[in-house]
């Protein structure tokens, strides 16, 4: 019978929540993910009484996720968020080869509709942002990034000559090329002159290091260094990357665009619910607007599926194409 978590905690052996870390360090896992994952499992624990999970399945799986649903009104994102932190719980920690975890459903996310900006609601906004956060807003809505997408930039991914932008590992682990618009380049690269500033003092100061991804610090010990690795948009401050233990610069936090974009739709008057996603949705529904094929838009945003890329298509009804009126 495994171990309480109480009594692993007091063994030698490693606790769950570390070989959780482990596990997910091993297959190159985002920090957020990592934090996300081991949050759920947490929590999942702590609503069995800090049972094991190795003494549990499916019904106590079943039982948090109700839980989830029912007391704590969780969207179904979320509870499906939860549910892939138990299944990797089981399946890549507690190596569980056992039928009930494919039988656990996941909640089905009803279909919504994206929320879509005017050209003159996006100008409206616009009016309202200043400095990097307008810059960063004209990233989301001229190529169609996702915030951390944007956020995570680096400098090398940035391509003037040819205009465009390569988004490295995004969702599903996916790179991919968008457009850089040509009104962008010139603001960003006075943007890029004043960071390159603050790397090289940050160097001078003796830090001027930046997270790398997988092995990459270790085989080349020099690139944490260089100039074209660094974010594109860092943060204001040196902080301690939580996995190497270096102080450096990481890159914004997004919580500060997001509030920026909230403001600035506030003032604005603009009466709909946009965020930082919204921008994405206007800039491929304004493509498909001018004529762009939709094969295009699906690989401009990065979509595995086409059909995920067709729910723009719901603007682009125009007056008169249904029945006529008898008022007329």
């Amino acid at each position: 019978m495994p171990p309480s978590v109480a009594s692993q905690a007091t063994s030698g052996k490693p606790k769950l929540l570390d070989q959780v870390r482990d596990a997910i360090r091993l297959r190159h896992y985002s920090i957020r993910t990592e934090q996300v994952y081991t949050d759920w499992i947490r929590r999942f624990i702590l609503f069995h009484k800090k049972r094991h999970p190795g003494e549990m399945s499916e019904v106590e799986v079943s039982q948090f996720l109700t839980h989830l649903a029912r007391e704590g009104n969780v969207a179904a994102s979320t509870q499906n968020q939860a549910l892939s932190a138990l299944l990797f719980l089981y399946k890549e920690v507690l190596n569980q080869k056992i039928g009930w975890l494919d039988k656990v459903e996941r909640a089905k996310k009803p279909p919504k509709l994206p929320v879509v900006l005017s050209q003159e609601e996006v100008r409206r906004i616009f009016r309202h942002l200043a400095g990097v956060d307008k810059l960063m807003a004209s990233l989301l809505y001229g190529s169609g990034l996702r915030l951390m997408e944007c956020l995570r930039l680096r400098v090398k991914d940035i391509d003037f000559q040819y205009a465009q932008i390569v988004v490295r590992d995004g969702k599903g682990g996916k790179d991919r090329v968008t457009m850089l618009p040509v009104n962008l380049a010139e603001p960003l690269q006075r943007h890029l002159l004043r960071m390159k500033t603050q790397h090289d003092q940050d160097l001078e100061d003796g830090f001027g290091t930046v997270h790398l991804p997988f092995a990459l610090a270790r085989k080349f010990p020099n690139a944490e260094r260089e100039w074209a690795w660094q974010y594109v948009f860092p943060s204001s401050r040196l902080s301690i990357d939580p996995r190497s233990g270096k102080k450096q610069r990481h890159h914004r936090a997004e919580g500060i665009l997001q509030q920026a974009i909230k403001r600035a739709v506030r003032a604005s008057g603009v009466a709909k619910p946009a965020s930082c996603h919204t921008l994405r949705h206007s800039f491929a529904t304004h493509l498909l607007e001018r004529g762009s094929d939709i094969r295009t838009v699906q690989e401009l945003l990065g979509h595995k599926d086409v059909s995920t890329t067709m729910i723009y298509t719901h603007v682009l009804n125009r007056p008169g194409i249904g029945v006529k009126s008898p008022m007329d």
